[in-house]
């Protein structure tokens, strides 16, 4: 589940700090090419939702789910390991559109936003 107290905080990046040695260039360049590569991501399962695709929806997933740890949104990977176990398993197939809907509306409205916040602040310190 989506922790909704962390979609008003700051994103904590300690993962990518310690990845680059507090670059804040380099943690700029991650949230870029995260901005970038997501909504690829994010087409291809939906695409294979709509087509019920049920492995391809978990092999999405799977490539989605270790990109918000670089982001300090674990709850958002597990979140995405919920949907990647269920697709793969063939469970609760309804929740696993829903549960892709949500995901799909968390980045596009909240994660994004905090993204661009996250980067606007290390523009600063360049």
């Amino acid at each position: 589940m989506i922790d909704q107290q962390k979609n008003n905080q700051p994103l904590d990046l300690s993962y990518l700090k310690d990845m680059c040695g507090d670059n804040a260039a380099f943690i700029i360049e991650m949230i870029d090419l995260f901005k970038i590569q997501t909504p690829v991501y994010i087409q291809e399962m939906q695409d294979a939702l709509a087509a019920k695709d049920w492995a391809k929806v978990a092999a999405g997933a799977h490539k989605i789910k270790p990109t918000f740890v670089y982001v300090g949104r674990e709850d958002a990977k597990e979140f995405m390991q919920q949907i990647e176990t269920n697709a793969k398993e063939g469970k609760d197939l309804d929740k696993v559109a829903s549960d892709c809907n949500q995901i799909v509306a968390f980045i596009e409205n909240v994660l994004y936003r905090q993204l661009d916040a996250t980067r606007a602040e290390l523009e600063k310190q360049l």
